[in-house]
């Protein structure tokens, strides 16, 4: 047996799935799990597994080393459980071939767990509840506790330090660059505020006629341009947004849902003076990027959802309707601890003059930004910026030429 010490180098690194969520808010609210993990595996490739827009705003995160696609196939082509076991095995062939050792499965279904399981991953770490069999360590979910905690919880349940479990984003020169024609052209002096209307879920949508109110007085009584930006589905929306306040107001109103890849919205929604939106990946998109944020909460948990370590104002209706467990926890003192109480509320209860409230309030005495320059000096938030030439790359090739045609159209023409 030979006393000579064996070169660390020649060993091989351990190989590190992390199974996301197919919603972008969620997979940015698991950047502070991504940093930890990666502090408590610095030597390890660390993938993430995830759909189109969760591994799109994750394109620069430093913490990971590749970006996985869930490769499942279109709901319409979907054809029971042999052609979705069938899809769910070949991606398992496919990931076993990588050789993983240990999987995170912040996805907390039993389609994420059986796909570690298939992939032969030995150390399977998740959530307790129906994929529990298929886990080799399994952590409780504590109900009202904030989804970025939820998510450090794996770590800690191996014994793993947490830091300080603030929130990031990154915005590389070449985002950076392709965004800066379209904020120059707006008029200098005036705030600007980013709003997301929409989500997936039509539940959380605030009125169309009080987001008209809100636009007007943004613009009329406090001079503000604003922005819109979202998917092909949010157009019509913004479209009909933009008729209803009439031509005058609708000239500070810009839509740049076609000119702006979901790549690229951090750069964007990063050189706005606020975002007010309904309970979004945008709006934590901004949140993360130390953008102050007015979040309207529906029927989901604000313990869970508000947003993350930034200068926010949460506005939820006072008529919520808890479930009958709601109930048996807050009669026992289990809730007491919670900011708000547990059950679900209906945004359409959300008054105008709540919003219009909370929006001035974050906007008063608040200088405008200059487009040109990063505000770093409000709230807690870090803020960093990586530009590796290998993130420029893929970021620029993300971009469809076309795309890039109509920013430079846009950037020369004046605002409508």
């Amino acid at each position: 047996m030979s006393d000579t010490p064996r070169d660390e180098s020649t060993r091989p690194r351990e190989r590190i799935l992390v199974v996301c969520t197919q919603y972008i808010g969620d997979t940015l609210l698991a950047v502070p799990f991504l940093r930890n993990l990666r502090l408590a595996h610095p030597d390890a490739v660390i993938d993430i597994c995830a759909e189109g827009g969760p591994r799109a705003v994750l394109a620069n995160c430093p913490y990971v080393d590749g970006r996985v696609t869930w490769s499942r196939p279109p709901r319409e082509r979907r054809g029971g459980f042999a052609t979705t076991f069938a899809s769910l095995q070949a991606q398992a062939d496919w990931l076993k071939s990588r050789g993983y050792t240990r999987a995170y499965l912040l996805k907390p279904s039993f389609s994420a767990a059986a796909l570690a399981k298939l992939a032969g991953i030995p150390c399977r770490i998740g959530f307790a509840g129906e994929s529990s069999p298929l886990l080799t360590r399994r952590v409780r979910r504590r109900r009202g506790r904030h989804q970025v905690e939820t998510y450090l919880d794996l770590l800690r349940a191996e014994g793993f330090p947490i830091d300080d479990a603030r929130n990031e984003n990154w915005v590389p020169a070449s985002s950076a660059t392709r965004i800066g024609p379209l904020v120059d052209q707006l008029p200098a002096g005036r705030q600007r505020v980013f709003l997301a209307l929409r989500s997936t879920d039509a539940l959380k949508h605030w009125p169309a006629d009080r987001w008209q109110r809100l636009v007007q007085w943004l613009v009329e009584s406090r001079g503000c341009e604003v922005m819109l930006c979202g998917g092909p589905t949010d157009i019509a929306a913004h479209d009909t947004l933009r008729e209803a306040v009439g031509p005058d107001v609708a000239s500070h109103v810009h839509d740049v849902s076609e000119l702006v890849p979901l790549a690229d919205a951090a750069a964007l929604v990063n050189k706005m003076d606020l975002c007010v939106g309904v309970d979004t990946g945008l709006v934590h998109l901004a949140s993360s990027g130390g953008v102050p944020v007015v979040v309207i909460i529906g029927p989901t948990d604000p313990n869970r959802w508000s947003p993350w370590r930034t200068e926010s104002i949460v506005i939820r209706s006072s008529k919520v309707t808890p479930t009958l467990s709601e109930r048996l926890l807050t009669a026992i003192g289990a809730t007491d601890h919670l900011r708000w109480p547990l059950g679900r509320a209906d945004a359409a209860d959300i008054p105008y003059e709540d919003v219009e409230e909370a929006v001035g309030r974050l906007l008063k005495s608040r200088p405008p930004r200059d487009p040109r320059t990063l505000d770093l000096t409000g709230g807690s938030f870090r803020y960093e910026v990586f530009a590796s030439s290998t993130v420029a790359a893929e970021s620029a090739s993300a971009v469809p030429a076309a795309v890039a045609r109509r920013t430079a159209v846009a950037a020369a023409a004046p605002a409508t």
